[in-house]
């Protein structure tokens, strides 16, 4: 448990740059919105991500991935109870009713596979992971990741990915293996296109490419989220004085494209500003990596901010038109409870595995 001593190896910078970011995410969910209801609602999962944080920083990381495989599974039977069971809402089942709050799973699955990784790569003490481990590992993460995929919400499912790759790149999993999977997946894209993807998938990818074919359809999102970046300027238009955020010309702007707004109302200087906290942030964990104690701590650091890292960059590479739309939220700042609160636990582990760095 906690001992009163560690408090003082907080690192404050990368705490203090969490919760800027969780704040401005308040804000601008309250200026796409135009009500209370949706900030208030993202407050409650602040406090509530703030206890799972304080819990997550209470207990040793070590004790965690202990029971890595109780969690694991528990967040497997989770994901098969919600393909079943769960509430339906746009064509997917993604979540678990609980009164007046709607648990996703899917977002603590990233969680939940990052500590099971760390513990299985972490455990490995013959070198270099063997082609066995990485079969071992990946099937770790494709079970989740089918799971999440069927709901479906294929855009949760792929940021399970980039933890796999990061635990077994930092554990020593050789480039030329890399190299392999990369082309693997360039091969089998014609069968993923044909048998894989559904037809509003296949329908982003090539409005993707050619937004203008279906500008009032599959390339609107995409149009518009271009149109509200450019309109934003050097400076902004000023808090809750975007036109295409406030018209609701840019869908869903207080969740998939909130940094479209954030660009729109607080302009080049904004996203700069907000670029530089999660610059901040990744600096900090990497350095967490690289202070761990233990070759645990760095795999579930690791784990934790790859996933984080690729969600980031492909929300905004995605609001300036540089990647299809998906439903990807951007951590911290788009609206989702779940996403909150799982995003804050893994702070907390990562802060964790820092903070205990001079301990036995």
């Amino acid at each position: 448990m906690f001992e009163r001593r560690l408090y003082l190896h907080l690192d404050w910078l990368l705490f203090g740059a969490i919760v800027c970011l969780s704040i401005i995410g308040v804000a601008m969910i309250y200026s796409t919105t135009g009500n209370w209801r949706l900030p208030t609602t993202q407050l409650y999962a602040i406090v509530i991500g703030a206890l799972a944080f304080v819990v997550c920083l209470t207990i040793d990381y070590r004790a965690l991935t202990d029971k890595s495989h109780f969690i694991y599974l528990a967040l497997l039977g989770l994901l098969v109870y919600v393909l079943f069971f769960g509430t339906s809402a746009g064509g997917a089942r993604r979540w678990i009713s609980l009164g007046a709050f709607n648990l996703q799973p899917s977002e603590f699955a990233k969680v939940g596979v990052a500590l099971v990784l760390a513990k299985f790569f972490g455990e490995n003490r013959r070198g270099a992971p063997t082609t066995g481990d990485l079969l071992i590992a990946g099937a770790l993460t494709s079970v989740p990741l089918i799971l999440i995929a069927r709901e479906p919400d294929l855009g949760t499912a792929v940021t399970l990915g980039p933890i796999f790759l990061g635990i077994a790149y930092v554990a020593g999993m050789r480039l030329r293996i890399l190299g392999a999977l990369a082309l693997v997946a360039i091969v089998s894209a014609p069968i993923a296109w044909n048998y894989a993807l559904e037809d509003y998938q296949k329908s982003r990818i090539e409005t993707f490419l050619d937004p203008s074919q279906d500008a009032r359809g599959a390339g609107y999102q995409q149009i518009q989220a271009q149109i509200t970046v450019g309109s934003g300027g050097l400076w902004g238009k000023g808090y809750r004085k975007g036109t295409q955020g406030q018209l609701r010309f840019l869908p869903v702007a207080h969740n998939d494209f909130i940094f479209s707004a954030l660009a729109e109302e607080k302009g080049f200087a904004g996203v700069l500003f907000v670029l530089g906290l999660y610059l901040l942030v990744i600096w900090r964990s990497l350095e967490a990596a690289r202070l761990a104690k233990d070759r645990l701590g760095i795999y579930l650091v690791m784990g934790l901010l790859s996933s984080f890292t690729f969600q980031v960059i492909y929300n905004v590479t995605m609001s300036a038109g540089l990647a299809p739309v998906k439903g990807l939220t951007l951590p911290l700042l788009s609206y989702g409870g779940s996403s909150m609160i799982a995003t804050l636990a893994s702070f907390g582990l990562i802060l964790n595995v820092r903070m205990r760095r001079f301990t036995n």
